[in-house]
C-alpha cells in the first residue's frame, strides 16, 4: 500500500502511531489523522480513557481504521514489540507522533522537588527514547516516515518553577534532533528517508477548558486542533525540510 499526501491533508494509505493519545491533544489528533485518511494505531496508560478517544475517532469517520493498545512505554522492549505487532498488522509504519506528557512545577526555584524531576524524567524523555529507538528503522522504510515531538517553549526559556519540567523538555527535544540527525546521515546525499522534527506550544487549550474559564485569554496557547493540523501537515513537506527543525505554534521567546 503507498502512501499518499497532497496538500489538501490527505494521508491515504499511511499508518501513524500515537503515543499518549488519551488525552484531549491525542483525541484531536487522532480525529484528524482518521480525516485525513489514515490507519492510526493509538497507544495510552488509561485503557478506558483510550478506549473513548478511539471509539470517537472510529465513529466520526466511518470506515477509519482507528484502533488501541495500552503499551508501557517506559519498557523497551514492549515498545518495540508494539512496532512489530503494528508493522506486521499494517504492513508499514509511517509515523510516531509523541503526545506523553505530565507537568510539575514549584513557586520557587529553591522549592524544586526532585521527585519531580525523577516523575518527568520517565514521561518526557525515556519514552522517547524508546519510542525513537524501537520506531527509527519502520519509519526509515516507509520511505515517507516522520517521528513528531510535541515540545514546549519553556525549553528554550525555562523559568524558576519550571526547572525540572524544561530540563526534561529540553533533552527530549536534543534525543529527537539527534534521530534527525541519523535520519539525515542514512540519507547520504540524497533526500532523507524519513524526518524527525519537533512542534513547539507554549501550553495547549481545547474546548472544555474555554468552558471552564470563560473569560480567559489564554494567550499564546495552541488549539488542540490546530496542534493537529500541524501534525498532519508535516507529511506534506519533503523531508530535507522538516528533518531536525522545530515548528513553533507559538511566538518564540
Amino acid at each position: 500500500m503507498s502512501t499518499t499526501t497532497n496538500g489538501e491533508g490527505r494521508l491515504d494509505g499511511a499508518v501513524v502511531a500515537v503515543a499518549g493519545a488519551a488525552g484531549p491533544a491525542g483525541r484531536a489528533t487522532l480525529l484528524r489523522l482518521a480525516e485525513a485518511g489514515a490507519t492510526v494505531v493509538a497507544s495510552d496508560a488509561d485503557a478506558a480513557r483510550l478506549a473513548e478517544a478511539v471509539d470517537a475517532a472510529r465513529y466520526a469517520h466511518g470506515g477509519a481504521t482507528v484502533t488501541g493498545d495500552i503499551v508501557d512505554l517506559l519498557d523497551l522492549e514492549a515498545t518495540r514489540g508494539w512496532v512489530d505487532r503494528t508493522e506486521k498488522e499494517f504492513g508499514r509504519i509511517d509515523g510516531l507522533v509523541h503526545l506523553v506528557g505530565g507537568w510539575r512545577g514549584s513557586a520557587t526555584f529553591a522549592e524544586t522537588d526532585l521527585a519531580d524531576w525523577e516523575l518527568l524524567e520517565k514521561l518526557l524523555i525515556r519514552t522517547v527514547q524508546h519510542t525513537s529507538l524501537a520506531f527509527e528503522a519502520p519509519l526509515q522504510r516507509s520511505g515517507n516516515g516522520r517521528y513528531l515531538l510535541v515540545s514546549a517553549a519553556g525549553a528554550s526559556k525555562p523559568t524558576a518553577g519550571n526547572a525540572a519540567y524544561s530540563a526534561s523538555k529540553a533533552a527530549a527535544e536534543a534525543w529527537t534532533l539527534a534521530l534527525a540527525d541519523a535520519f539525515r546521515k542514512a540519507g547520504g546525499e540524497g533526500e532523507p528517508k524519513a524526518a524527525a522534527a519537533i512542534l513547539v506550544v507554549k501550553a495547549l487549550v481545547h474546548d472544555a477548558m474555554r468552558a471552564e474559564r470563560p473569560n480567559a485569554k489564554f494567550a499564546g496557547f495552541t488549539d488542540v486542533k490546530d496542534l493537529a493540523e500541524a501534525i498532519v501537515g508535516v507529511w506534506g513537506k519533503p523531508a530535507r525540510e522538516v528533518n531536525g527543525t522545530r515548528l513553533w505554534l507559538t511566538p518564540q521567546p
